[in-house]
């Protein structure tokens, strides 16, 4: 499960930013996951608990954001939503989308003590 590295990554970079601006604990941790990310936000939340034991987030709770697909069409010249990756242009049928959003893992905000 490629899960539990990508929560482990989460919990090194608290570390990280713990280190280098001087909090002492993860209260609370807000993370953006896109829906064409391949990452199942279910399986992050199950592994965040483990992988934040006897870290700076031990004991945090972790809010996930979920952030869907969306495209530029450059045939209709618009921005669309999409569900997978490869999903033709609702608007044209095309598959000339250049993904814009979606695509995310990433640590929005973060509260601290």
């Amino acid at each position: 499960m490629h899960e539990m590295s990508l929560t482990e990554s989460v919990v090194r970079i608290l570390e990280q930013e713990a280190a280098r601006q001087g909090f002492s604990r993860v209260r609370r941790v807000w993370l953006e996951i896109g829906a064409l990310s391949h990452v199942a936000p279910e399986a992050i939340a199950f592994c965040f608990q483990a992988a934040a034991r006897d870290s700076v987030a031990d004991g945090a709770r972790l809010d996930i954001l979920r952030v869907e697909g969306a495209a530029w069409c450059p045939t209709c010249a618009r921005d669309v939503e999409i569900a997978q990756r490869f999903d033709p242009c609702p608007g044209c049928g095309g598959h000339d989308l250049h993904i814009t959003a979606g695509e995310e893992l990433r640590v929005k905000e973060v509260e601290v003590e």
